[in-house]
C-alpha cells in the first residue's frame, strides 16, 4: 500500500509543486485547501484527477472528511504574502495560529508519524538587521523585530508560535523548514520576481525599482522541495529546524531587474525608487545545518530559474482571469 501524505496549503504555489512531487514518488495524496490564494487554475485541474481535495478553512479545525491514515503532513497553509498580511494582521495571527493547532491536534489523533511545517526566513530577519546575528542568517538567530506591533511583524509571529506549537507538542518527528524567497512558475503576482516580469511583459519603460541596493537570495522552487524532502526523510527522532534556500544566488534589486532584461531581451531604463517599508536589507540563508544533516546543494541555476519563470509567466500574460501588480512596491 503506498503511503499517504497530507498537504495543507496544496492548492497553493509551493503545496502544487510538493504534490507533483509527492505524485511522481508514489504517494497518495490528499490536499486540504480552502483556494483563498490561487483558486481554480488549470494547473490545479491537471492535479485534482490525481489528489483527493478537500476544500476547507483550516482555522475552523480539520474537516472529518480528511483520510485518517497518513505517514506524514506537510502544513503549509497560512495567510502569506506583505500585501494580504498588511491588510489584515488580526488574521492573519488568528488563522495561522489556529490552523496549526487544529493540524497538530488532528496528527494526535491519527499517530501520524512525521509533521513538517513550511516557516519563513522573516524569523532571522530582525536579528540581522539589528545587529545581533550575521550574515548568512543562522537558525540560532535569536528572533528579534523592530516594530512588534506592526501589521507586517503578524506573519513572523504567526510563524514564531506556530513553530513552538509543534516543538512542545511532542509524540512525532519534526521537521521545520524556514524558507528562503523561493520562487518559481505559478507563485501569483505578489512577489518581487513575478512582479518584475509582469512590468517586461508589459514593456513598462522606465522601469521601477524599489529599494534597488537591497539584496535576496533566491530559491528556485524545485531545490527547497529537494531539501524538504531530504528533511523529512531523515531517521531522527529529535525535532529539527532548518533554513531552506541557495546560499549561491544573492543579488541586488537591480541585478534582478537586469538579469530579467536578458532573458526577456529589452533594456528599458531603471528608476530606483525607496525600498518598501520595513523591508530587510539583506537577506541570506545559512545552510550549514542543511547540508551538514543532508548533503544539500542547490542544482538549479539563478540564470536557469529566472527563465523557466519567465516563460510560463510570458505563456499566460494576457489571460484574463490573471490578476497582476505592475508597478506597485514590489513585496520580498
Amino acid at each position: 500500500m503506498a503511503e499517504r501524505a497530507l498537504v495543507t496549503g496544496g492548492a497553493g504555489f509551493v503545496g502544487l509543486h510538493l504534490c507533483r512531487r509527492l505524485l511522481a514518488e508514489g504517494f497518495d495524496v490528499v490536499v486540504v485547501d480552502n483556494l483563498s490564494r490561487h483558486g481554480r487554475d488549470r494547473e490545479l485541474d491537471e492535479l485534482l484527477p490525481h489528489v483527493q481535495l478537500v476544500d476547507h478553512d483550516l482555522s475552523r479545525g480539520m474537516p472529518a472528511s480528511v483520510p485518517g491514515r497518513c505517514s506524514v503532513v506537510f502544513h503549509l497553509a497560512a495567510w502569506v504574502g506583505v500585501d494580504r498580511v498588511t491588510a489584515a494582521p488580526y488574521r492573519v495571527l488568528r488563522d495561522n495560529i489556529a490552523s496549526t493547532g487544529a493540524v497538530l491536534d488532528w496528527c494526535t489523533d491519527h499517530t501520524v508519524e512525521t509533521v513538517f511545517l513550511s516557516s519563513t526566513s522573516e524569523l532571522g530577519d530582525g536579528a540581522t538587521e539589528l545587529g545581533l546575528a550575521g550574515l548568512p542568517t543562522p537558525e540560532t538567530a535569536p528572533f528579534a523585530v523592530r516594530a512588534p506591533h506592526a501589521a507586517r511583524a503578524s506573519y513572523a509571529l504567526s510563524k514564531l508560535v506556530a513553530e513552538a506549537l509543534l516543538l512542545h507538542h511532542g509524540g512525532r518527528r519534526v521537521r521545520i523548514g524556514r524558507y528562503y524567497n523561493v520562487y518559481g512558475p505559478r507563485m501569483g503576482y505578489n512577489h518581487v520576481i513575478p512582479q518584475f516580469i509582469a512590468r517586461v511583459l508589459d514593456g513598462v519603460d522606465p522601469f521601477p525599482v524599489y529599494g534597488g541596493a537591497n539584496t535576496r537570495s533566491f530559491c528556485y522552487v524545485a531545490d527547497a522541495l529537494e531539501a524538504t524532502m531530504r528533511l523529512v526523510r531523515l531517521p531522527q527522532e529529535q525535532p529539527i529546524i532548518a533554513n531552506i534556500g541557495d546560499d549561491t544566488a544573492e543579488l541586488a534589486m537591480t541585478s534582478l531587474a537586469e538579469k530579467l532584461f536578458e532573458v526577456a531581451g529589452v533594456s528599458p531604463g531603471l528608476d530606483v525608487r525607496r525600498a518598501p517599508a520595513g523591508s530587510p536589507q539583506r537577506r541570506v540563508p545559512d545552510l550549514s545545518n542543511l547540508q551538514m544533516l543532508t548533503g544539500y546543494q542547490p542544482e538549479v541555476s539563478l540564470s536557469e530559474g529566472l527563465a523557466t519563470t519567465f516563460r510560463w509567466y510570458a505563456e499566460r500574460h494576457r489571460e484574463p482571469s490573471t490578476a497582476r501588480t505592475t508597478v506597485s512596491e514590489e513585496r520580498r
